[in-house]
């Protein structure tokens, strides 16, 4: 334990100057163990250091959101526990000490780039907006869970010359970040339409690039859609909310020079082709099964069965005694009647053949479900209801081919063998009571169907974007049991700092010592 303290406390400042994987995607060496490294070689270490925060793995999913995020989004059913609105220490360092070994790592490129010649530079650029779109992905994630975070001065003590007293890293406030995030974003969308890459940098990129897999047109459409989901995150903030209309606007009314995900063969995101490689979602199975994390929520089941959801058979698995009913475990009951259920045999849980036993299941990054979702809501609110309602649709359409779709890939048959769905079945879900776009006579009734399908979509293969979005639109609406032992009654608003940050960062983590809250909202949860 005192050397994975030591690890998170060097990883806190970004102190780390070399790869952490012994291997890379296409197995490179360490460039730690080599005399020398290359734009490429750094390039596919970065990319690969946060991987099994992307496609899902154990770590990520029993460690850091199995008795958290999970149980905030309702994604999950659980027996409730005193103190289980308290974020983990081990949650939180784990999550946190991943993303600086990840930033230390685009540090590294950085500094393998700033070495090249002008002429290289402007060659291989290519790879440094790819690197960079990537690390704000991820960026975002962690500004979404603490606010503030060391950031702007992080992960420099390799070009500070390995001096760890000028390598202290400061706190950037949050809106700082995700404005300069924006800009940035703005700028490599608008560039990605001019630049040009000779055909020996686009064979080297192609082959180090495990996301788009050396596509432009991908990146460009990776870009605007991680653009579309920052800006509506923040269009509720009035520093930002007329940008976030603008840029929205702008995105959706020029597809050609701002494209993004429009159906599924255009998601972004890694691959599992060998189960061989790193790349893989082995992980899965320990990850969400483990200590019963598998057991489905009642809210998301009894929607999913009122209206007929074809996704339903797809997700879940019925109980062993439930005579094929779907059932999920109500989270307001006390803690001894979901004991008893729990042990009956009759509740449903998420299908393992779709999720923790598929080994090919993908790593999302960006699901056109969930730009449609993004868009339906700016449509609603430009007072558009037939473009609102058209993307609307067209996410839930997406995200039920989706979810058939990554069934289809995997290597697993334990569940029982998944029934096809069709257009007839898909349409009579969308017209369907509680689901059908008609039947919402306001606006605040449609802004609730877009975000009760974004859940549904989102639901535990992007838990950090479903958690976030959750808490700005407060919708749908869900209760949980309030917890009158612990000064945490409910769910947090964001998480607290890792203790390492206290111990070995004092003098910077004293400036937001006052924010490291649990009740705190992130400056974009303004509702």
């Amino acid at each position: 334990m005192k050397k994975i303290i030591i690890i998170l406390a060097v990883v806190t400042f970004g102190f780390l100057s070399s790869c952490q994987k012994t291997e890379f995607a296409d197995a490179y060496p360490n460039p730690a163990k080599i005399s020398s490294t290359t734009v490429e070689k750094q390039f596919a270490g970065f990319l690969q250091s946060n991987s099994e925060y992307i496609i899902p793995g154990y770590w990520n999913y029993f460690v850091v959101l199995r008795n958290t995020i999970l149980y905030y989004t309702q994604t999950v059913g659980w027996q409730n526990v005193s103190g289980q609105y308290v974020t983990g220490a081990a949650s939180v360092s784990a999550f946190w000490g991943n993303y600086y070994g990840f930033l230390s790592q685009y540090r590294e490129f950085q500094n393998v780039f700033a070495e090249q010649t002008a002429d290289d530079q402007n060659l291989k650029r290519i790879y440094m907006i790819a690197a960079t779109i990537y690390l704000y992905d991820y960026t975002e994630k962690l500004v979404d869970l603490h606010g503030d975070i060391p950031w702007s001065t992080a992960g420099m003590i390799s070009k500070n010359g390995g001096d760890y007293n000028t390598s202290f890293a400061t706190y950037d406030d949050a809106t700082t970040v995700y404005t300069k995030m924006l800009d940035d974003l703005k700028a490599f969308s608008d560039e990605l339409n001019s630049i040009t890459v000779i055909s020996g940098v686009q064979a080297g990129f192609k082959n180090q690039d495990f996301i788009n897999h050396g596509s432009l047109a991908n990146w460009k459409k990776y870009c605007n859609s991680l653009r579309m989901r920052m800006l509506t995150r923040v269009s509720g903030v009035s520093s930002l909310s007329s940008r976030a209309s603008t840029e929205i606007a702008q995105i959706l009314g020029n597809s050609t020079s701002y494209p993004v995900p429009a159906v599924n063969g255009d998601n972004i995101m890694i691959d599992v082709f060998d189960l061989n490689s790193n790349l893989n979602a082995k992980g899965f199975r320990d990850g969400l099964e483990s200590w019963t994390g598998t057991f489905a929520g009642k809210v998301m089941v009894d929607h999913m069965k009122t209206n007929a959801d074809p996704r339903l058979r797809a997700m879940y698995e019925t109980g062993v005694n439930a005579a094929g009913v779907y059932k999920g475990l109500d989270p307001l009951l006390d803690a001894g009647a979901q004991g008893t259920l729990i042990n009956d045999g009759t509740l449903s849980f998420a299908n393992r053949s779709t999720f923790s036993r598929n080994q090919y299941f993908p790593g999302i990054l960006m699901s056109a479900a969930e730009v449609q979702f993004y868009a339906a809501e700016y449509y609603l609110k430009a007072g558009n209801d037939v473009a609102a309602k058209t993307a609307y649709e067209n996410g839930i359409k997406q995200s039920i081919l989706w979810y058939y779709w990554v069934r289809s890939i995997s290597n697993d048959n334990t569940a029982i063998a998944l029934v096809p769905t069709s257009d007839t079945e898909i349409n009579a879900y969308i017209a369907a009571t509680g689901v059908s776009w008609g039947g919402a006579a306001t606006a605040t009734a449609k802004l609730q169907l877009i975000a009760t399908q974004k859940w549904l979509h989102l639901n535990i293969i992007e838990p950090y974007e479903n958690w976030a979005e959750l808490r700005r639109l407060k919708l749908p609406a869900l209760s949980f049991q309030t917890d009158n032992s612990n000064p945490q009654s409910l769910p947090p608003s964001r998480w607290l700092y890792p203790s390492s940050e206290i111990s070995y960062n004092p003098t910077n983590y004293a400036q937001v010592a006052a924010k490291d809250k649990m009740t705190t909202k992130i400056f974009w949860d303004v509702k």
